[in-house]
Order: C-alpha cells, then structure tokens, then sequence
C-alpha cells in the first residue's frame, strides 16, 4: 500500500508508518530498495555507503526523506553487543576529529556515544551535500528517519542539519538506542521540540542501552517525546527481566560471565526489536 507523508500533522501515525516503511527499505540494497522507494513512498532514493554507515535520501517534489540503515539486517542484534553494552561508559566522550565543533555545541559537558560519532562521522559530507543540492534545488519538507542504529544515526544527523541550517521537519525513530548523556538530551529538546517522535516497543530491549549496569547509567534519550507500543507493564517487567539476568549489578563494569548472561537476555528479546513488530503495531 502507498504511503503518505502528512505535513501539517505532528506525529501523525501516518507519518510514523510512511517512515517505519522508509527505515525499512533502508536495510535493502539499491537495486532493491529504491524501487520500494519509488512504490511505496513516490520518492526517487538513491543510496549513500561509506564503510559500514549506509542511508538513503529520498525525494520528491513535496518532499526530502533521509532514512538511516541500522546494524547488520533488520532481523539481528548481531554487531551491537559492543557497542550497546560492553564497556559503554568508554564510549560516552567528548567528541573529537571534523565534527567535533558541531557536537560540541550541545553545551559544557556533553558527552557523546563515541561509536556512533564515529559511524556519522564516516557518511556526514556525502550525506550532507546530497540533501543540502536538493533543498536548493526546491523547498521541501525535510523528514529524518532510522530503525535500531539507524534510529541513533538519525537522532545525530538531525543534530548535524540543524547545526547546518537545514533543521528536520521532523524526525522518526524506532527501537533507537541511546546516543549521550543528559547535557545532549536537554540540548536536543530545547532546539527541537515537538519534532523528534521515539517509538519504542515495550519488550524491546535496545532502547534501554547502551547501559554500563543496569541501574548506574549516564546516557539519557533525547526526546520527551517517546512513543510506547503495548502496555506499560510489558517495559516495567523487562527491566525486571534483565535486572535478574544481570544478579543484581548497580555499579561499576559487569564481569565477562555477567556480560554474557545480561547479552543473552537481550538477545532473547530480539523479537520486539524486529521493525516488522513496530510496524504491525503502529499499523
């Protein structure tokens, strides 16, 4: 079914679905996914991949959507376990290298996921010049999207627009982690406010991380704006779920065996991670 974007609508479910469906045809290859594109959304995508970071800008005449790839497939948690859990607070930096002044605009101690930096860091000139041709081109609604990573991904490249000038109209994620810490957070909802939409699944794990232990953790959401789907109940006893698996951690870096188990219990709930839940459930 064609899908439509709705502007003058604020986290519409509409736009929610149109853009779960985008975060989705990104995990395709180009020869796959822009079809998709094309069928599903009416936008003309075409893919950018540097190393592992791959997106795909989409576009028509009313419309601009950028829609992030997340980690290995769709159907897999495989190649987040470092990043999401082992040694997390290591990741929680200061920004350094070509993006670092843009990041480090968030304010006096910011600290940001520093593989996730990293990932952006990687696609961010392509990227950037790919949106800001069309936006010369013609005015149009400006929409960022992404699922699991790609959900992080999104979060930061939203960042990098704004600071650009090119602010997202607004912005789309589904089981996204978190990318920094509480200085980041409140950054993001006093420069977009009511543009972010965070979908999260209750049994889903991801949204949780990246987590040092489960109860000492500095990384904070960047949007008040979360979106939960199912019972509040079903969140509440996963965070029971894992605090068993993990004995009890609160403080300091879990042991190599706790890893394990606390990852297995991750993994275990891979299924309310799948983007196809999410979109079943927003319908």
């Amino acid at each position: 079914m064609p899908y439509t974007l709705v502007t003058d609508a604020m986290g519409d479910v509409r736009n929610a679905a149109a853009l779960a469906a985008a975060s989705q045809f990104a995990y395709f290859p180009q020869e796959v996914g822009g079809p998709q594109f094309q069928s599903e959304l009416g936008l003309d995508a075409k893919l950018i991949s540097v190393n592992n970071t791959q997106a795909y800008v989409g576009v028509n005449d009313e419309h601009l959507v950028v829609a992030f790839r997340g980690s290995e497939g769709p159907n897999s948690l495989d190649g987040l376990k470092d990043w999401f859990l082992t040694n997390a607070m290591n990741y929680l930096v200061e920004p350094s290298g070509d993006l670092s002044t843009e990041f480090l605009a968030a304010g006096v101690g910011c600290r940001w996921h520093k593989g996730f930096i990293s990932a952006i860091n990687d696609i961010w000139e392509p990227l950037f010049h790919a949106v800001d041709a069309h936006m010369k081109e013609k005015e149009r609604t400006f929409w960022i999207t992404g699922h699991s990573l790609g959900g992080a991904l999104a979060i930061l490249g939203a960042w990098l627009f704004f600071r650009r000038t090119i602010m997202p109209h607004q912005a789309y994620t589904y089981g996204a982690p978190m990318v920094g810490n509480a200085t980041v957070a409140e950054a993001f909802d006093r420069e977009f406010d009511g543009r972010i939409f965070r979908y999260v699944n209750g049994p889903d794990p991801v949204p949780l991380l990246p987590m040092l232990s489960l109860v000492a953790n500095e990384f904070r959401h960047c949007s008040g704006q979360g979106i939960l789907l199912g019972e509040l109940e079903q969140a509440t006893s996963l965070i029971v779920y894992l605090q068993e698996s993990a004995g009890g951690v609160a403080e300091g870096v879990m042991s190599g065996d706790m890893k394990e188990k606390v990852w297995g219990a991750i993994k275990g709930k891979v299924e309310a991670h799948l983007l196809n839940d999410y979109r079943k459930l927003i319908g």
